[in-house]
């Protein structure tokens, strides 16, 4: 996981992320796979209430570490597998996060379908992933960084992976190396 630095260097306005992306104030939200948790306080500031769920538990303890500085206590910290998420999350949320990792993804129309599982009607899906850039042209405080470049998607490629579960609602662009592309369950 990157250092602080770098995740600030990155995202210095995540509020404005979680906006472009159709976070609104008052959701019940899900943080999947959200690492070390630069984003879920940011997320918990807005939301009514947070699930912030990741595999690894030292990433959890760094998320946790994130929130008690910012003394922030609607959220709730989950170890397990982004594939478990209903059974993580029993209650439908209103807004899914999922920043940095579907291109890590294994099997991503299942994830998809996972997450449809767990939304209300109309709730919101959003990824945010790297361009399909080169790796070496994606600087952060002077190295490349990001993941390899032969495992970047378009789109095109995440709107097709996604589409056959849920609704495209939303494409926006999140400079310098991102976009967001949301989607919708159906009502």
């Amino acid at each position: 996981m990157p250092i602080a630095e770098w995740w600030k260097a990155l995202w210095p306005d995540p509020a404005r992320v979680l906006a472009k992306v159709g976070m609104k104030p008052g959701m019940d939200v899900i943080d999947l796979c959200c690492g070390d948790g630069w984003f879920t306080p940011h997320i918990a500031r807005l939301a009514r209430r947070v699930i912030a769920i990741d595999v690894d538990p030292a990433l959890l303890e760094a998320a946790r570490h994130r929130l008690s500085e910012s003394k922030l206590n609607n959220c709730a910290l989950v170890t397990g597998d982004a594939y478990d998420i209903r059974r993580l999350c029993p209650r439908p949320v209103d807004f899914v996060f999922l920043a940095n990792v579907f291109h890590g993804v294994p099997d991503k129309p299942r994830l998809a379908r996972a997450i449809h599982d767990v939304l209300k009607p109309a709730g919101l899906l959003a990824i945010v992933n790297w361009h399909q850039l080169p790796r070496e042209e994606t600087i952060v405080l002077g190295e490349p960084r990001g993941p390899r470049t032969e495992l970047r998607m378009s789109p095109a490629q995440t709107f097709g992976f996604v589409e056959p579960s849920l609704k495209r609602s939303d494409f926006v662009e999140l400079p310098p190396y991102h976009y967001g592309a949301v989607f919708r369950r159906p009502d």
